[in-house]
């Protein structure tokens, strides 16, 4: 799995960061950084779940 964010849609809004803070940060600059593009398997569910929670779409997954 590798997380792609669509940084031209991101809001960073941290829905992302709520469900998956190992994966996901949005820092004082208010930028959304992606701290794992290739998460390990323990994380696989809570990632797609950020994905689907995303409020933008920006979100999304390659295998």
């Amino acid at each position: 799995m590798k997380v792609v964010v669509d940084f031209d849609l991101c809001e960073s809004n941290a829905v992302c960061m709520g469900i998956a803070p190992e994966v996901f940060e949005v820092r004082d600059d208010d930028m959304l950084y992606v701290l794992d593009e290739h998460p390990d398997a323990a994380l696989h569910d809570r990632v797609r779940e950020a994905v689907s929670r995303c409020p933008k779409q920006a979100i999304s997954l390659e295998d």
